[in-house]
């Protein structure tokens, strides 16, 4: 079978390698009908984090079709069509039970070990039971490339809406014009803010953005930036702040933007990035929240609303390739000429 490696900085490659087969009595073996390539995935391709040794397996966000299972799999099927979020789950833990099932006691994201990652032709997924979720589609349905956001950037941005406490009527900033910050306005829309301000540079994924329902565009970076957003929230900053980047000036802007009692929901992967203690966080109540979206937990809240068109999270893909063209993918992504790639297989 088919799979893709990343062998150091802008190297990936696909290569054979063994077939996929099941190891424990917990596993399932998926064949795999779309993947997609994360912003996350670029940290390491660009040379800024290795997240995992040279050689290894990527890819954390697919769907697929169970092709078998492990003798104590017992919620799965043969046949049956599944999302895998991007961390896996045994789903009965103390955190599992409360939602929050990037902390299982017994999971692991799929790329902090030798997992063997979603850009492949198949994958062992342990912890089958807890880690998959049933789709109620086929799997030529239209909407597989919305469902397949769920399992990491629509959840992402979600999570970053919840934990930034959007609520109806008031006033939210996504920091971040990449796809976990378009699905980010998603669900600050779908949540009821009154006024999403937009912060970005790319003219095409702002397009977007204000059809997801962003009211606002801020261009702007630094200083600029701030002063941008407090004009146009009267001088007072936003309500939530969604930071969906990982730089320490996206969290500073966020910092800066938020008015006073507000929060910031942080779901990029932080790189270098400092919180002050006193001033502003301390002296201004602010709540800093966020962190891996648990998307295990936000399957069965978001998936109705994909399935009654009410989000469309999959028009941030705007690459589409076969598993011979994920190095285009990862090309694309890095050079901004792509939001985010989708292999179908």
């Amino acid at each position: 079978m088919q799979a893709t490696i990343m062998y150091g900085p802008g190297d990936v490659r696909v290569e054979n390698v063994p077939d996929s087969t099941i190891i424990e009595p917990s596993d399932a073996l998926v064949v795999v009908t779309r993947a997609a390539i994360c912003g996350s995935d670029l940290w390491p391709y660009r040379g800024y984090a290795q997240f995992r040794e040279a050689g290894n397996r990527m890819g954390h966000e697919f769907i697929g079709v169970v092709a078998d299972v492990g003798s104590e799999v017992r919620n799965l099927k043969k046949g049956d069509l599944v999302a895998a979020p991007f961390a896996t789950s045994d789903g009965t833990c103390v955190f599992c039970q409360a939602g929050l099932h990037t902390s299982c006691v017994h999971g692991t994201f799929w790329d902090l070990i030798d997992l063997e990652g979603g850009q492949a032709e198949a994958v062992r997924v342990p912890l089958a039971d807890g880690t998959l979720y049933p789709l109620p589609v086929d799997q030529d349905d239209a909407l597989m490339p919305a469902l397949l956001t769920l399992t990491d950037v629509m959840a992402t941005g979600h999570h970053a809406a919840v934990t930034a406490q959007v609520k109806p009527g008031k006033i939210a900033a996504v920091v971040g014009d990449g796809a976990v910050g378009l699905c980010g306005v998603i669900a600050a829309k779908r949540l009821g803010a009154e006024q999403i301000i937009l912060l970005g540079r790319q003219p095409d994924r702002l397009a977007l953005g204000k059809t997801f329902g962003a009211t606002d565009i801020v261009t702007e970076r630094g200083e600029e930036a701030v002063a941008k957003v407090r004009q146009l929230t009267g001088g007072y900053g936003v309500h939530s702040v969604l930071e969906c980047v990982g730089t320490d000036l996206s969290m500073q802007t966020s910092l800066s933007i938020a008015r006073p009692g507000g929060a910031i929901g942080r779901v990029g992967v932080p790189h270098d990035v400092t919180i002050p203690a006193a001033a502003p966080t301390f002296f201004n109540n602010l709540t800093i929240s966020g962190g891996p979206a648990p998307s295990r937990a936000y399957f069965d809240e978001l998936i109705p609303d994909v399935l009654n068109g009410r989000i469309q999270p999959g028009r941030v893909f705007d690459f589409v390739g076969d598993i011979s063209q994920v190095p285009d993918g990862y090309r694309a992504m890095d050079e901004r000429r792509a939001i985010k790639a989708m292999i179908t297989f």
